[in-house]
């Protein structure tokens, strides 16, 4: 008779071999930005000028100027899913960090930060990876810039899921980092340059 550790252990390798485990179920959605609408929803954490710009289509929020910024959720989350549509130039440094660790000092040391930067100097942990821990292929083939992007995380325990445009960049299981509040990056870019902006469209989560 399999033991419910043994198979819990089997269940778990098949989530990461299986990419649909990342609609888990769980709580409805809550959207935290739609448009230009949604920085009420957020707390801001730097010098990044964030800003909802209104279009036909709706708006997003953005930011292009500045030495480093984030919007942080005011909510802290454990087991959350995340989708986001985002637009990103070849020189943006962006990402979002989930379970962060110090909402007034947010790094890739105190978090899981799922990166966006096409052009990392190291491209180990470039677009679609998690940074310090989940690496993507080198030469770089997950690319965002010059287009609008779907960007899905799922982090159920001590698993965590990455898709961009649909497909799975990187996959992780540890346990260092277990609950806190999520942050959205305007990062510099290379040799501390300004990099190219970064514009959510939508983000929204769902507790698992």
């Amino acid at each position: 008779m399999t033991s419910r550790r043994t198979f819990a252990a089997l269940a778990a390798t098949a989530c990461l071999a299986l990419s649909g485990c990342a609609h888990l179920g769980g709580s409805a959605w809550t959207t935290l930005i739609d448009g230009d609408q949604g920085l009420q929803n957020w707390r801001t954490l730097g010098d990044a000028n964030w800003r909802g710009v209104p279009d036909a289509n709706g708006g997003s929020v953005m930011a292009n100027q500045g030495k480093s910024g984030f919007l942080v959720s005011p909510v802290s989350y454990k087991d959350v899913e995340i989708y986001a549509e985002f637009y990103a130039y070849t020189d943006t440094n962006s990402g979002i960090f989930i379970r962060a660790q110090d909402p007034q000092k947010i790094t890739a040391d105190n978090a899981y930060e799922i990166n966006i930067w096409d052009i990392r100097p190291d491209p180990t942990y470039a677009t679609g990876a998690i940074v310090g821990f989940a690496n993507v292929p080198v030469p770089t083939v997950h690319t965002a810039g010059g287009r609008w992007n779907t960007l899905e995380i799922t982090a159920k325990g001590n698993w965590i899921m990455v898709k961009l445009n649909g497909v799975v960049t990187s996959q992780l299981i540890n346990n260092q980092f277990a609950q806190g509040p999520i942050a959205l990056q305007f990062g510099p870019g290379v040799k501390g340059v300004t990099g190219g902006a970064i514009q959510w469209r939508k983000v929204k989560v769902r507790p698992l």
